[in-house]
Protein backbone atom coordinates (compact mmCIF):
# COMPACT_ATOMS: atom_id res chain seq x y z
CA UNK A 1 0.00 0.00 0.00
CA UNK A 2 1.35 3.72 -0.55
CA UNK A 3 2.35 5.20 2.37
CA UNK A 4 -0.78 7.73 3.53
CA UNK A 5 -0.60 11.22 3.87
CA UNK A 6 -2.02 12.22 6.68
CA UNK A 7 -3.15 15.89 7.99
CA UNK A 8 -3.42 16.85 11.36
CA UNK A 9 -5.69 19.48 12.76
CA UNK A 10 -5.73 20.14 16.03
CA UNK A 11 -4.62 23.29 18.51
CA UNK A 12 -3.19 21.58 21.05
CA UNK A 13 0.82 21.65 19.71
CA UNK A 14 2.08 18.56 22.38
CA UNK A 15 -1.18 16.22 21.11
CA UNK A 16 0.09 17.17 17.48
CA UNK A 17 4.16 16.74 18.34
CA UNK A 18 3.11 13.49 19.54
CA UNK A 19 0.67 11.97 17.39
CA UNK A 20 2.78 12.78 14.42
CA UNK A 21 5.80 11.26 15.84
CA UNK A 22 3.45 8.10 16.69
CA UNK A 23 2.34 8.19 13.31
CA UNK A 24 5.33 8.58 11.21
CA UNK A 25 6.35 5.27 12.86
CA UNK A 26 3.93 3.50 10.78
CA UNK A 27 5.08 4.69 7.36
CA UNK A 28 2.93 7.84 6.76
CA UNK A 29 3.92 11.10 5.85
CA UNK A 30 2.04 13.62 8.38
CA UNK A 31 1.91 17.11 8.13
CA UNK A 32 0.24 19.22 11.07
CA UNK A 33 -2.04 22.68 11.16
CA UNK A 34 -2.75 24.43 14.43
CA UNK A 35 -6.03 25.78 13.12
CA UNK A 36 -8.55 24.94 10.60
CA UNK A 37 -7.45 27.89 8.31
CA UNK A 38 -4.22 26.69 8.26
CA UNK A 39 -5.27 22.83 7.30
CA UNK A 40 -7.68 23.59 4.78
CA UNK A 41 -4.50 25.60 3.32
CA UNK A 42 -2.90 22.64 3.14
CA UNK A 43 -5.38 20.88 1.48
CA UNK A 44 -5.10 22.91 -1.13
CA UNK A 45 -0.91 22.64 -1.38
CA UNK A 46 -0.50 18.79 -0.99
CA UNK A 47 -2.03 15.85 -1.67
CA UNK A 48 -3.80 14.31 1.39
CA UNK A 49 -5.30 11.15 1.83
CA UNK A 50 -6.95 11.54 5.45
CA UNK A 51 -7.14 14.34 8.08
CA UNK A 52 -7.36 13.88 11.74
CA UNK A 53 -9.74 16.74 12.68
CA UNK A 54 -10.08 18.13 16.34
CA UNK A 55 -13.78 19.31 16.63
CA UNK A 56 -13.14 22.06 19.19
CA UNK A 57 -11.02 24.90 18.19
CA UNK A 58 -10.57 28.47 18.27
CA UNK A 59 -11.95 30.54 15.25
CA UNK A 60 -12.82 27.62 12.75
CA UNK A 61 -14.30 25.05 14.46
CA UNK A 62 -13.86 21.22 13.11
CA UNK A 63 -17.96 20.78 12.05
CA UNK A 64 -17.26 23.86 9.67
CA UNK A 65 -13.27 22.60 8.46
CA UNK A 66 -15.10 19.36 7.68
CA UNK A 67 -17.78 20.51 5.93
CA UNK A 68 -15.30 22.97 3.64
CA UNK A 69 -13.36 19.53 3.44
CA UNK A 70 -15.94 17.62 2.17
CA UNK A 71 -17.02 20.36 -0.53
CA UNK A 72 -13.82 20.82 -1.66
CA UNK A 73 -12.21 17.72 -1.42
CA UNK A 74 -15.03 15.15 -1.59
CA UNK A 75 -12.88 11.78 -1.58
CA UNK A 76 -10.25 13.15 1.91
CA UNK A 77 -11.52 10.87 4.50
CA UNK A 78 -12.15 12.51 8.08
CA UNK A 79 -11.58 11.48 11.36
CA UNK A 80 -12.79 13.77 14.21
CA UNK A 81 -11.68 14.41 17.33
CA UNK A 82 -13.01 15.84 20.75
CA UNK A 83 -12.40 15.67 24.21
CA UNK A 84 -15.86 17.11 24.55
CA UNK A 85 -17.47 13.69 23.67
CA UNK A 86 -21.09 14.77 22.48
CA UNK A 87 -23.55 12.92 20.67
CA UNK A 88 -24.48 16.16 18.63
CA UNK A 89 -20.91 16.67 17.41
CA UNK A 90 -20.60 12.88 16.63
CA UNK A 91 -23.76 12.76 14.33
CA UNK A 92 -23.35 16.15 12.70
CA UNK A 93 -19.93 15.30 11.78
CA UNK A 94 -20.79 11.54 10.67
CA UNK A 95 -24.00 13.34 8.40
CA UNK A 96 -21.75 15.33 6.92
CA UNK A 97 -19.19 12.75 5.51
CA UNK A 98 -16.41 11.84 8.38
CA UNK A 99 -14.93 8.74 8.40
CA UNK A 100 -15.62 8.03 12.14
CA UNK A 101 -14.61 10.15 15.46
CA UNK A 102 -12.92 9.14 18.57
CA UNK A 103 -12.70 10.95 22.12
CA UNK A 104 -9.80 12.60 23.03
CA UNK A 105 -7.50 11.15 24.58
CA UNK A 106 -7.61 8.21 21.91
CA UNK A 107 -5.50 5.16 21.81
CA UNK A 108 -3.28 5.93 19.28
CA UNK A 109 -3.64 1.71 18.53
CA UNK A 110 -7.27 2.61 17.45
CA UNK A 111 -6.12 5.93 15.57
CA UNK A 112 -3.67 4.41 13.54
CA UNK A 113 -5.98 1.56 12.33
CA UNK A 114 -9.35 3.71 11.34
CA UNK A 115 -6.64 5.73 10.23
CA UNK A 116 -5.41 3.19 7.27
CA UNK A 117 -9.21 2.19 6.99
CA UNK A 118 -9.70 5.50 5.99
CA UNK A 119 -6.92 5.11 3.69
CA UNK A 120 -8.14 1.85 2.27
CA UNK A 121 -11.81 3.11 1.50
CA UNK A 122 -9.97 6.42 0.03
CA UNK A 123 -7.82 3.64 -1.84
CA UNK A 124 -11.40 2.46 -3.27
CA UNK A 125 -12.94 5.31 -4.24
CA UNK A 126 -10.17 6.06 -6.41
CA UNK A 127 -10.23 2.69 -8.05
CA UNK A 128 -13.28 2.86 -9.22
CA UNK A 129 -13.40 6.55 -10.17
CA UNK A 130 -10.02 5.15 -12.50
CA UNK A 131 -12.10 1.99 -13.78
CA UNK A 132 -14.97 4.34 -15.02
CA UNK A 133 -13.04 6.36 -16.61
CA UNK A 134 -11.29 3.21 -18.60
CA UNK A 135 -14.46 1.80 -19.27
CA UNK A 136 -15.75 5.14 -20.64
CA UNK A 137 -12.89 5.34 -23.08
CA UNK A 138 -13.20 1.83 -24.18
CA UNK A 139 -16.72 2.40 -24.94
CA UNK A 140 -16.41 5.37 -26.36
CA UNK A 141 -12.49 6.36 -27.04
CA UNK A 142 -12.77 9.88 -28.23
CA UNK A 143 -13.68 10.50 -24.97
CA UNK A 144 -10.08 9.76 -24.00
CA UNK A 145 -9.74 13.63 -25.58
CA UNK A 146 -12.45 15.01 -23.50
CA UNK A 147 -11.36 17.12 -20.11
CA UNK A 148 -12.55 15.69 -16.78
Amino acid sequence: MPMTNILLIDDEERFLQTTKALLEKEECHVSTAVDGWQGLEQLKAKRIDVVILDVKMPGIDGIEVLRRIKADHPLVEVIMLTGHSTLDSAISGLKLGAFDYLTKPCDISELKLKAKAAHEKRSVALGKIQKAKIDRIISHPMEAFVKD
